[in-house]
């Protein structure tokens, strides 16, 4: 099965690791309030004052949050990674380009560029190409 398909190797382990390790500060923002976040329902509240449904935030959400547990264990990890592929899609096209490339890295632009959004994308793509690599349930249970 395609989905759970991977080769073994240490390169996507790697690669999930770093994803699920950047992801998750984000996700306990969205969900739990952590880190300076604003927990669900302020995330929520966020999302519709934007125009974007309810279920559509809840989506977004649950890819940022649950994501990165996935990526942790090498479960499901291409839903995983197309989960926090859409996301960062998303706020590469809706926020992060009109701003340019670059962090803000000295508070003199009007927001954050889009360098960690596509860096987060291109992992997101590589683990949805290669599968979770090394030491993954998904190996597991294909093997």
């Amino acid at each position: 099965m395609w989905l759970l398909e991977t080769d073994g190797t240490l390169v996507p382990f790697i690669l999930r690791l770093t994803l699920a390790v950047v992801m998750f500060p984000h996700g306990a923002q969205k969900v739990l309030g952590w880190f300076g976040g604003h927990g669900l329902s302020g995330t929520i509240g966020y999302f519709k004052s934007q125009g974007v449904p309810v279920p559509l935030a809840l989506l977004a959400i649950a890819a940022e949050f649950l994501g990165p547990f996935g990526l942790l264990a090498g479960l499901l990890t291409r839903v995983a990674a197309f989960g926090i592929a859409c996301v960062m899609l998303v706020a590469i096209l809706t926020v992060h380009a009109k701003v340019g490339f670059f962090m803000n890295w000295f508070g003199t632009q009007k927001g954050e560029g889009l360098e960690y959004h596509l860096l987060a994308l291109g992992i997101a793509l590589a683990l949805i190409l290669g599968g979770a690599g090394l030491w993954s349930i998904d190996g597991l249970i294909v093997r």
